[in-house]
Order: structure tokens, then C-alpha cells, then sequence
């Protein structure tokens, strides 16, 4: 981060604004926008989310709503948004597959590899350091899913992306990719907004398991699987763990069904699978100890969730399995475990099968 005012006479800016997204695609971006640093259009949609408490028990969306309206007020002197995006499907990566197999344990695309918070913002920093050479020292910060960024907006004015009615960054190549920014005090001219392209579309809603996307372009997290496995501490609602499945970091079914990413490519090599976590079974990695977690999980963005939310998820995506005796030993090697929200969610996946049980046995009379 560079905190020095730029007054960079004689800059042709138009011109740098072209090096700048030259630069960008020698760093591995698929793309990179211009957008000035005033989020106004989507601020009201933000406040009235968080109302509404859509934001379930993530209170640092509201505790720093006001930096994500006022991008000066989090980074000094920021005018000018540089929007970068990268691609992140993974080659091979079966994810029908291994939803329909209720034994495997499914993670979603974007975690499977390197943690892409290291990656963008190293990627950013070279792309600032590149800049900063050509004119010299400039304001900026970086920026990836790290602090209150209001990220798809920016993508949307920059012209790199429009905000699907799942709610994510899209484009006609699809939704596989993550999003980064330098905050900057350039005065770059800015891309032209990009509209939207979903029409009446609305498979992303018809296709969401626990029906989180409740209107077009809204979406309740309290609902969402990727918060109930990411994000909420504690106990999941037990209602809404038979609809979880085998999902037991994140979700990708409002993107799998997406017509765009028929047009997908693969993504960068930085987010390649890694551990086996594309087609593990659940059995196998609930037997994980907690030093075979943080160990084999190093550098990857699961890692921040902690081993008692990891047990936690694949506990429930058991007791959604078909019941079999190596469900039934994998739970029961962990019904005394130190953690009561371990516990808990053991105990009900115990009762799960041991239901599925029964009624294997009735059918069989």
C-alpha cells in the first residue's frame, strides 16, 4: 500500500488506462475495468438487505456498511476503483458427479485449491508496482473479498461483469471467477456499466436447495448453504440440514445450472484441486484429526473455517448419507467428541440413519 498524493503531470491517462489492462492480462486477469469509486446506485439495496437482517450473524456487514458506501472513507484519497477479474474453474472438476454420489463430500469449485485472497492481491500488487514504475508513486490499496468492498458493483461499472439474480458477478463466459480491486487516487477514465444479460431466466432460484434466493437479485444468507457452512458459529437450524446434502463447504448449484457457465474455461492453475477434496469421501475426511486438518489444508481458504466447523458440516452430510456400516463407525468414533456443537450434530446424524435404518428394514418385511 502506497499512501503518497499522485500529482503525476503530463500523464496521457487515456493511454495509461490501456497499459493498465495490457499489464493486468500479463498477470493472469481475464479482465480488467475502470470504475469511479462511488457505489451510490447499489447502497440502498445494501441497507435494505441488512434491515431486513438477511445478513443473518455476520455483523460486521452492518458494522461496516458505511465503508463499503464511501470507498475514501476506508482508503483515503480513493477516486478511481480498478477492478480485476481472474477465472477459477478447475480442470475436471466433477461437481455433478460428486453431488449425486451421497457418500462424497462436495466443496465448492472456488476452494479447492490455493486461497485465492493471497493470490489476487499478490497478482495486484505486481500490477500496482508495474504502474508505479511507469508514473511513479500514486495511492492505492488492494483489495479481495479481504475488507468492506462493494466488489460486484464495481466490477458491474466497470464494465467487466453484471450482477446475476444469484446475486454473483456473471458474464457471458460464465460466473467461475473471483473478483479483486486497487482502490487508486488516478484519474482514469472509466468503462461504461455493463447491463445485465440473465432475461427471464431463473434457474438460479428454481435450483438453490434451500430456496436462499427469494426474489431476482436477493438473496437471504440465513438460508444460503455457503453461510450455514462458512460463516454461521454453532449450530445449524436442523431444518435446513436434510437440504444440505453432501455440500459440506459452500454451494455451487445456482452456478452449475447457469446457461453462462456453459461457456466456461478453465481457470487459473493457482486453484487446481488439491488434497483429493474434488472427490473425497465424507467418511474419509471426518477422520481427519485436527493436526491432519490445519497440515493439509495450509494455504487454502477451508483452513479459516476451524476443525469444529469442519466436523460440524461433514457431520450433517452424514446423516444425510444412505445408511451404511461405514457411516455408522465414522459417527460413532465421534459421539464423544470435546466439542458440544460436534456432538450435537453427531448425535442427529446417528438418529438420521438409524431412521433410514428402519425404514430399510420395513420395506425388507
Amino acid at each position: 500500500m502506497q499512501e503518497q498524493n499522485s500529482a503525476v503531470s503530463g500523464t496521457d491517462w487515456a493511454a495509461l488506462k490501456g497499459r493498465i489492462k495490457d499489464w493486468g492480462r500479463d498477470f493472469g486477469f481475464a479482465d480488467i475495468g475502470i470504475a469511479r469509486a462511488d457505489p451510490a446506485e447499489a447502497v440502498p439495496g445494501l441497507m435494505r438487505w441488512l434491515e431486513m437482517g438477511r445478513h443473518g450473524d455476520m455483523d460486521y456487514m452492518a458494522k461496516h456498511a458505511p465503508l463499503r458506501a464511501a470507498p475514501a472513507a476506508l482508503h483515503p484519497g480513493t477516486t478511481t476503483v480498478i477492478t480485476a477479474r481472474l477465472p477459477y474453474w478447475p480442470e475436471a472438476a466433477e461437481a455433478g458427479m460428486v453431488l449425486a454420489d451421497p457418500t462424497l463430500a462436495y466443496v465448492s469449485r472456488y476452494a479447492l485449491g490455493r486461497d485465492y485472497h493471497k493470490t489476487i492481491r499478490n497478482r495486484l500488487q505486481k500490477l500496482a508496482d508495474r504502474i508505479r514504475d511507469d508514473i511513479g508513486d500514486f495511492n492505492y490499496r488492494a483489495f479481495s473479498d479481504s475488507a468492506p468492498v462493494m466488489e460486484v458493483e464495481f466490477a458491474r461499472l466497470a464494465g467487466t461483469a453484471w450482477r446475476g439474480k444469484h446475486t454473483l458477478s456473471l458474464t457471458r463466459g460464465g460466473s467461475w471467477h473471483f473478483l479483486g480491486e486497487l482502490y487508486t487516487d488516478l484519474p482514469l477514465p472509466p468503462d461504461e456499466p455493463l447491463e445485465e444479460h440473465c432475461g427471464t431466466c431463473t434457474a438460479c432460484i428454481d435450483a438453490c436447495p434451500t430456496q436462499a434466493i427469494v426474489a431476482p437479485y436477493e438473496v437471504d444468507a440465513r438460508r444460503c448453504i455457503s453461510y450455514l457452512t462458512i460463516e454461521l458459529d454453532g449450530s445449524i437450524p436442523e431444518d435446513l440440514r436434510p437440504l444440505m446434502g453432501n455440500r459440506i463447504y459452500g454451494c455451487d448449484d445456482c452456478q452449475l445450472c447457469c446457461p453462462w457457465n456453459s461457456f466456461a474455461t478453465t481457470g487459473d492453475p493457482d486453484f487446481s484441486p488439491r488434497n483429493g477434496l474434488d472427490g473425497s469421501t465424507l467418511a474419509a475426511l471426518f477422520a481427519w484429526s485436527e493436526a491432519d486438518f490445519d497440515q493439509r489444508l495450509q494455504g487454502s481458504p477451508i483452513r479459516r473455517i476451524g476443525y469444529e466447523r469442519w466436523l460440524r458440516n461433514i457431520a450433517v452430510a452424514l446423516g444425510n448419507a444412505p445408511a451404511t456400516p461405514t457411516v455408522t463407525e465414522a459417527l460413532s468414533a465421534r459421539r464423544d467428541h470435546a466439542s458440544a456443537v460436534v456432538r450435537e450434530h453427531v448425535d442427529w446424524a446417528v438418529r438420521q440413519q438409524q431412521r433410514k435404518s428402519l425404514q430399510s428394514a420395513d420395506k425388507r418385511l
